[in-house]
């Protein structure tokens, strides 16, 4: 019997961690950044780099012209070989989009148990990517595999930015408002579904939002009122919300009751079905976090709840609100809101 005959098992149960879940939890990684004794080398035209944990490095080559580059892989968040692909793709370019950039082309980052999954199956995860790099217009232009004990994989995105008009995530003004262009719970979702308690239409709510390209990145990095961006991902609502408040040395205040969230995600949560990244997540930056009183464990857990290839915040006046609303309508982005808004204060976030 060869391997392409044999019963192919559930994607999610080769991975002990789907999709952005599968992030270190942000204070072990902060912690063992810290410990490496590398010396910091100055490269003047490295204008992003890891400084402010952004979505991407920047390198210019001239006024006019930046590379963008990242990367980014995970386990399996489903068990559809080549939903698997499309999310993961999906979500490596999101980087490229959350720096204000235009993807050039991408390569591919693969890890398969080649003698467990049917080479068939493979071939889906791989035909998934593909296809989201197509609909981004781009190559897919290579990239490296290798053998390994879970499925892994993910892209190298290359873009493109103006250097004058790229958008890091450190660059938000006191009074600027919060916008979200996704709606929130993907990894509640997940949850569900590695607990087979995830109906049809659940599952296509949550496909449909991991596999939309923030494409509208490159057009909000253009608008003059627009002052940082970045995705929320595997640190959830509260730590990308973080990252943009340390970055600009200022408090987020995020309204809890404005927030955007898939179908059937708030049922879920109150039913205590969430990730554990969602509580290495509190762990890690819960003290920097102010919560009203009497906001529930579901509330919370919505809050730190990783999401794989979720949507851009954006801080910007509130002069230009309506316009960065109207830039996601016009991209598909119909549930993009205002969430919250930058103050003068101490790095925090404040849910009200």
């Amino acid at each position: 019997m060869t391997i392409d005959t044999i019963q192919a098992p559930r994607l999610t149960s080769l991975s002990h961690g789907g999709g952005c879940g599968c992030k270190i939890a942000p204070g072990v990684l902060s912690e063992l950044l810290a410990r490496s004794n590398l010396p910091r080398q100055f490269f003047p035209d490295l204008l992003v780099g890891t400084e402010t944990a952004d979505d991407a490095a920047v390198y210019r080559i001239n006024d006019e012209q930046a590379i963008v580059a990242t990367t980014d892989f995970f386990m399996p968040i489903v068990d559809d070989p080549y939903d698997f692909g499309r999310i993961a793709a999906t979500n490596a370019l999101s980087d490229i989009y959350a720096m204000g950039g235009t993807p050039l082309m991408a390569l591919a980052i693969v890890g398969m148990p080649i003698n467990v999954l049917p080479h068939d199956v493979i071939a889906k995860i791989l035909e998934g990517g593909e296809s989201v790099c197509r609909d981004a217009g781009i190559p897919l232009a290579g990239g490296h595999s290798i053998d390994s004990v879970e499925p892994i994989y993910g892209l190298v995105g290359i873009g493109i930015v103006n250097p004058r008009q790229m958008k890091r995530n450190a660059d938000a003004k006191a009074g600027d408002v919060l916008i979200l262009g996704k709606p929130l719970g993907v990894g509640i979702l997940s949850a569900a579904l590695k607990k087979n308690l995830l109906d049809e239409a659940g599952y296509r709510a949550m496909v449909h939002a991991t596999t939309q390209l923030n494409r509208p990145g490159a057009a909000l990095s253009r608008l003059e009122g627009v002052h940082a961006l970045t995705d929320v991902t595997g640190f959830g609502l509260l730590g990308h919300g973080l990252e943009l408040a340390r970055g600009a040395q200022l408090t987020a205040r995020i309204d809890s009751r404005r927030l955007p969230v898939l179908p059937g995600v708030q049922a879920l949560a109150e039913q205590g079905i969430f990730t554990g990244a969602s509580g290495r997540n509190w762990a890690s930056y819960g003290q920097h976090v102010q919560l009203p009183a009497g906001l529930g464990d579901a509330q919370r857990a919505l809050l730190t709840d990783p999401q794989t290839s979720g949507g851009l915040l954006v801080s910007c006046t509130s002069e230009a609100a309506q316009q960065v609303l109207q830039v996601f309508a016009d991209g598909g982005f119909a549930e993009a809101a205002v969430v919250g808004r930058m103050e003068a204060g101490e790095p925090r976030v404040i849910v009200g």
